[in-house]
C-alpha cells in the first residue's frame, strides 16, 4: 500500500505538477498519482474537490499534507537530503535560484505557456520574455559554474533543477536563442530519465484533453 497520494494535472500543460512530481520521485517517496485533466482558466472542478487550495500540485505523505510545488521540493529534501548540496554556500546559491523561478519571471509564463506536444518555434519572444530568459541564463551559469554541471546542482539533479524544469520545456517548445552552456543544460534536462518519462507519459494523454487555447499557442 502506498505512503499517500500526489495530486498533478495534465502533463502536456502542467508546469506546477512536473515540478511537485520530479521531487517526488528523486526523493524516492512511494505515493499514488492522482492526475486530473485541466479544464483551462484555473476552474478544473475535480482539482478544486481534490486539494486545498483548488491548485496542483498537491502531496498527502504519511500524515503530512503539502499543497505547495516550493514545499514540496523542500519537504522531499528533508527525506532525501542529497536534494540540496551539503555545502552552505552552494546551498544558499541555489535556494536563491529556485525561490526566484518560483517568485519571477511572469513575462515568460505568459507569453510561452508549457505545452510538451507543439513546435512553437519563434514565437512567444515578447521583450519580458526575453529579458526573462536571459536573467534565466545568468541564474544557470552561476549555478553551472559552482557545481561544475551538467545539472544545477552537479552531477545529479536537485531541487533548484526541479524548479526550472518547466522553464527547459518551454525553451524546447518556442527555440528561443540561448548561448552554448544554456543550451547544453537544456539537453541534460531533457534527457532526465525522468523528463523524459514525463514527456512519454504526456504523450500518451488521451485526445480529449487537449485545451483548443493551448494548442493554438501564441501569435506567430
Amino acid at each position: 500500500m502506498a505512503d499517500g497520494r500526489l495530486v498533478i494535472g495534465t502533463k502536456r500543460y502542467s508546469s506546477w505538477s512536473l515540478r511537485g512530481w520530479l521531487g517526488v520521485h528523486l526523493a524516492g517517496l512511494d505515493v499514488e498519482e492522482v492526475l486530473i485533466p485541466l479544464a483551462g482558466g484555473g476552474g478544473t472542478a475535480a482539482i478544486k474537490a481534490a486539494t486545498p487550495t483548488g491548485m496542483v500540485p498537491y502531496l498527502e505523505h504519511r500524515g503530512a499534507r503539502v499543497w505547495e510545488s516550493l514545499a514540496i521540493l523542500e519537504y522531499c529534501a528533508e527525506l532525501a537530503p542529497s536534494l540540496w548540496p551539503e555545502d552552505r554556500v552552494r546551498r544558499a546559491l541555489l535556494r536563491s535560484a529556485a525561490s526566484e523561478m518560483h517568485a519571477g519571471f511572469r513575462g515568460l509564463r505568459m507569453a510561452m505557456p508549457m505545452n510538451l506536444g507543439r513546435d512553437f518555434a519563434g514565437r512567444g519572444g515578447t521583450p519580458d520574455a526575453l529579458a526573462d530568459i536571459a536573467r534565466i541564463e545568468t541564474v544557470w551559469a552561476g549555478c553551472l559554474e559552482a557545481g561544475g554541471g551538467p545539472f544545477l546542482h552537479g552531477e545529479a539533479m536537485g531541487v533548484a533543477d526541479a524548479m526550472y524544469a518547466p522553464v527547459v520545456t518551454r525553451l524546447i517548445t518556442y527555440a528561443p536563442a540561448l548561448s552554448a552552456r544554456g543550451k547544453a543544460y537544456v539537453a541534460a534536462v531533457r534527457a532526465h530519465p525522468l523528463v523524459s518519462r514525463w514527456y512519454e507519459e504526456a504523450a500518451a494523454e488521451p485526445e480529449s484533453w487537449l485545451l483548443p487555447h493551448y494548442e493554438a499557442g501564441p501569435p506567430a
